[in-house]
């Protein structure tokens, strides 16, 4: 339950970030990608403070060799990582800035096909959220759920007003942003469920999540902050947003 809550608080700040649009305050590119560089940064340090350091913590009691818990927080990270990377190519989607990826998929409409391709981005952070709160109740989710929650709020903005670019009026776009964040207490339920169910999946879980939100960053989130020439922004946001993450996790964890 705590799983499901905290991703559905953390979801619900995608609404949250997109609001903007609904009073026509929409700020420039280099705000926006300031604001999803510093997305990036929280994601960056949630992953190996929150996710990947337990990962390796709840491995080494279960085994006498010290290499074992290494190699098995190395494995599941690529399997995260690999996870996304397949759901990438398979499903159809379509990116605000690339065009349509994945298999055709003529019969969808478009505005699916965008959600579709935030689905595919907000599900490991959902996933990341009930993992950290399965593994360590209150003190290990609660982190997580703040960071990732800190982050959707410019990822929301981001999609609503890549919506208003693409015609669609402003309550629809904030509607469509605000329902991509939904699907994160999926993730958080699943993430929370599993690990709560089997304490030898605890080292696979956490760092499945954390190879999950890595491939995020480093396919989605970075590339979209430097294509407008405000990477210097973007790298300021990534280093606040990753700082101030690490704060929280040592604050609250």
């Amino acid at each position: 339950m705590l799983g499901f809550l905290g991703s559905l608080a953390a979801g619900t700040l995608t609404a949250v970030g997109a609001v903007p649009v609904l009073f026509g305050r929409i700020p420039s590119r280099a705000t926006r990608d300031l604001s999803l560089g510093f997305a990036a940064g929280v994601m960056l340090a949630a992953s190996f403070f929150s996710l990947i350091i337990p990962a390796l913590d709840a491995a080494e009691p279960q085994f006498d060799n010290g290499a074992v818990p290494a190699a098995i927080v190395c494995i599941a990270i690529l399997l995260g990582m690999g996870a996304v990377a397949l759901m990438n190519e398979k499903l159809p989607h379509e990116h605000f800035r690339t065009g349509r990826e994945g298999p055709g998929a003529a019969s969808l409409r478009r505005v699916w096909l965008f959600i579709i391709a935030i689905t595919i981005h907000n599900f490991p952070e959902g996933l990341a959220v009930g993992v950290g709160f399965g593994s360590g109740g209150v003190e290990g989710g609660l982190p997580l759920a703040i960071g990732i929650g800190l982050q959707n709020a410019p990822e929301g903005l981001a999609v609503a007003v890549s919506l208003l670019g693409e015609g669609y009026s402003k309550l629809r776009a904030w509607g469509i942003a605000a329902l991509t964040g939904m699907i994160e207490p999926i993730g958080g339920l699943l993430g929370a469920g599993i690990i709560t169910l089997s304490e030898p999946l605890l080292p696979w879980g956490l760092a499945f999540a954390a190879g999950a939100m890595l491939y995020v960053i480093s396919h989605e989130i970075i590339p979209e902050t430097h294509r407008s020439g405000h990477q210097n922004k973007a790298t300021l946001g990534l280093s606040v947003g990753l700082v101030l993450m690490l704060f929280l996790d040592v604050w609250l964890g």
